[in-house]
């Protein structure tokens, strides 16, 4: 039998970081409940955005060890309860926090929601941090029998300063249904809830697709500890959504405008995202004097998906978008930091399709089109990468996900039709709970040389997460020497490949 949520939740608590008892609530009140967690996001040496949720109008109270209090703003309806506040610090090692949430009605305080989080360094330290992309993508969702989502668990145990999700953090598409049959006769069992057995459509739906991840012990456990730093890709929507998407074949939508799923889409990512500033996904997190993270866009700003062929730049062709483009090369030409990290929801030269327009040429999802010189969105791509070796930007690393496989990518202007860079690397991770898929077909435009890859076996597809072909990042920076290492690991932890660069001057 399918789990119900109420004894899913029942085998969830945790134990107290600061020690203290909970308060006595008096007789006839009932406390507001705050069973999704709380978590940290966007941590740098300024401060560190803490983020959670309640049940019913509330205001968040936020208290430190040192007894330094802050109230948040209000929790009400138009934001589904959550609440976010920035909170300023300095200093270095773990900061411990206490979250409570206070009825408006009669004052009755929510249990406390406690949590860490490592500071970011002031000066040069080792770092740690991973990435990974895909929490319950194709009807694989919180299975208690495989302990949950275990991959937050795997993660959560490599004791990383902070976590990167490179997208898809919810597949508002991929309903979850209570039983699925495996080819060796077993039987996957799903946690099913009310808004993930169907597409989401309205407001709610998309904002019970997250309110669904943060179920599983695993992920609030995990959240509790690691802080986050997130970006979105198409499943926050729609699958390959674009502004072109054309929904009146799908019978699932009764929407079929997808303008209007996109803007519901986009407030229910920001409403539980822990993103500073919500307003705007693409952003710079400053980690200290070795580290920049650069989160990019390449959803929000495009065009429409096309067969992405066009010989020179126009709406049709935007993929960061102009203004976002700017803004990329501007900020990585000031930055100070020994390493440029460009988190990315999509990877550069791996092809991936969406279908066939209405002339039934091929449409493409992301940038990379085929073998030849850079057409369409890759105008964007080869602009940036010649600003980046005109420039003289050293030391950019750019990890991503979004392919459902984990690969090494080295790209080398000695095997590429457009050769106006410097050569660099790129590392792709997930799924970290979805199914997995690939290898996908390379694109010689910008001339990646596949080092590593793991993938299913040829034919088979959308294996489970029982397969064990789950993945995650790790990337680990020394102190002392600058030097970074990659390691892309399994659901088990295990490392599967390594790879160390040396910092440029």
């Amino acid at each position: 039998m399918p789990l119900s949520r109420r004894k899913f939740l029942s085998t969830t608590a945790a134990a107290p970081l600061f020690g203290q008892a909970p308060a006595v609530i008096p007789s006839g009140k009932l406390r507001p409940r705050v069973d999704w967690g709380a978590m940290a996001g966007d941590v740098s040496p300024r401060g560190a955005l803490l983020w959670a949720r309640t049940d019913r109008p509330s205001r968040m109270e936020i208290e430190l060890p040192s007894g330094f209090r802050v109230d948040s703003p209000y929790a009400l309806e138009d934001s589904d309860f959550t609440a976010r506040v920035w909170i300023p610090f300095r200093g270095s090692g773990r900061i411990r926090y206490r979250i409570r949430f206070r009825s408006l009605a009669d004052g009755t305080l929510s249990a406390p929601l406690e949590g860490s989080l490592a500071a970011a360094p002031g000066g040069p330290r080792d770092i740690r941090f991973l990435w990974s992309g895909d929490t319950c993508g194709q009807g694989w969702g919180i299975n208690a029998e495989f302990g949950g989502l275990k991959g937050y668990e795997v993660m959560r145990l490599r004791r990383p300063d902070f976590f990167l999700h490179s997208g898809d953090t919810i597949y508002a598409d991929g309903p979850i249904q209570s039983e699925v049959a495996l080819p060796d006769g077993k039987i996957w069992k799903n946690l099913v809830t009310a808004e993930k057995s169907k597409v989401a459509e309205t407001l709610d739906e998309f904002r019970g697709n997250y309110r669904y991840n943060l179920l599983d012990a695993n992920v609030r456990r995990f959240h509790s500890e690691v802080p986050q730093i997130w970006q979105w890709d198409d499943h926050e929507v729609r699958n390959n959504w674009s502004p072109g998407s054309d929904l009146r074949e799908d019978s699932r939508y009764t929407e079929k405008n997808i303008h209007l799923l996109a803007a519901r889409g986009a407030r229910a990512f920001r409403e539980y995202s822990p993103i500073a500033d919500p307003s705007r996904i693409f952003r710079r997190v400053p980690y200290g004097p070795l580290l920049d993270i650069f989160v990019i866009d390449l959803r929000s700003l495009r065009g429409p998906n096309t067969a992405n062929r066009q010989a020179e730049q126009g709406l049709e062709t935007a993929y960061f978008g102009a203004g976002q483009l700017a803004w990329l090369k501007s900020e990585l030409k000031a930055s100070a930091a020994v390493w440029k990290v460009i988190a990315s929801d999509m990877p550069i030269g791996l092809v991936v399709s969406d279908g066939r327009d209405a002339e039934g040429r091929p449409r493409f999802e992301n940038c990379a089109n085929g073998d030849g010189p850079p057409l369409g969105r890759e105008l964007e791509i080869a602009s940036l990468l010649s600003y980046v070796k005109r420039n003289r930007i050293r030391n950019t690393v750019w990890l991503t996900a979004d392919v459902h496989y984990t690969a090494a990518h080295y790209y080398d202007p000695a095997k590429a039709h457009f050769t106006d860079f410097d050569p660099f690397w790129e590392f792709v991770s997930g799924p970290i709970h979805a199914g997995t898929f690939g290898p996908a077909a390379l694109d010689n435009t910008f001339g990646p040389r596949v080092l590593y890859y793991k993938a299913p076996p040829q034919g088979l597809s959308n294996l489970p997460p029982s397969a064990g072909l789950q993945f995650f990042g790790e990337v680990q920076i020394e102190g002392a020497t600058k030097a970074l290492s990659v390691t892309l690991r399994d659901l088990s932890g295990a490392a599967l490949y390594s790879k160390s660069l040396e910092a440029l001057s």
